[in-house]
């Protein structure tokens, strides 16, 4: 904290050729951030005191530190301050293999957890009904979870299976696909859309991020060799964490 006041105190980053006051502030600031002067989760001095120390309003130092909060750079927790956002590794999957978010997680070196959201048999909805081509009053497994790699939320999972292929969905533990390959009910393969979308409320809280944030609507439709449907899942990942690839082959023609 010594070093970032320090960065503050020396009054040559404040010219009259750089923009606004506040500007310059919130680029000092980032600059201190990006050269880890202040790590992350650590706390920023308060706004009084960073107006003292610049010479600055307190209006001022608000906007600077208001522009940062936009930006998810620093996070504002109501009691206790500003402080330094932790930073979010950007994870790339990769379109052309059906896989767990576990095992996913574990080949690129991050830890997987869960926080359970929802596990037990229901009735199924309509859209579940159609989507897992069951009959009318027929049950189905929901396995709804939030995803987190190194302990970070990343994407809110909600999975639908019939309750003849997961009559016991306390058995998932941690991957569900896991479970599958055990009962011989793995799917074989899938199909998967992807579209854009700004978080709503309930998701955004969940997730720990601004209420209209940018993320991934993915639903996906998997299936057995036979043909059959054995699972309909419906996720919303974080469009600041996520990167999808996919690979294509050029066509002769």
């Amino acid at each position: 904290m010594n070093d970032f006041i320090s960065m503050l105190e020396n009054g040559d980053w404040q010219t009259g050729s750089r923009g606004p006051r506040y500007l310059q502030l919130r680029r000092r600031i980032q600059l201190a951030i990006d050269e880890g002067v202040l790590k992350e989760n650590e706390p920023l001095p308060s706004e009084r005191e960073i107006a003292v120390i610049t010479d600055l309003s307190r209006v001022t130092v608000r906007k600077a530190v208001a522009g940062l909060v936009e930006d998810r750079t620093v996070v504002q927790k109501r009691g206790s301050g500003s402080f330094v956002a932790p930073r979010v590794r950007k994870v790339e999957q990769r379109l052309s293999s059906l896989t767990s978010f576990s095992e996913d997680m574990a080949r690129r070196g991050l830890a997987a957890s869960s926080e359970w959201l929802q596990r037990g048999l229901c009735p199924a909805s309509p859209e579940e009904i159609f989507a897992l081509g069951l009959s009318s009053g027929e049950r189905v497994a929901r396995v709804e979870r939030l995803r987190k790699a190194d302990g970070i939320p990343m994407a809110i999972e909600r999975a639908s299976l019939s309750e003849k292929i997961l009559p016991n969905p306390e058995k998932v533990s941690s991957s569900l696909y896991a479970v599958l390959r055990s009962t011989g009910m793995q799917p074989v393969r899938a199909i998967q859309r992807i579209s854009a979308r700004c978080l709503e409320a309930v998701d955004a809280e969940i997730l720990k991020i601004p209420i209209g944030s940018a993320g991934l609507k993915i639903e996906r439709v998997s299936y057995q060799t036979t043909g059959q449907v054995v699972e309909f899942t419906r996720s919303v990942y974080r469009g600041d964490a996520y990167d999808f690839v996919a690979e294509l082959q050029i066509s002769e023609e």
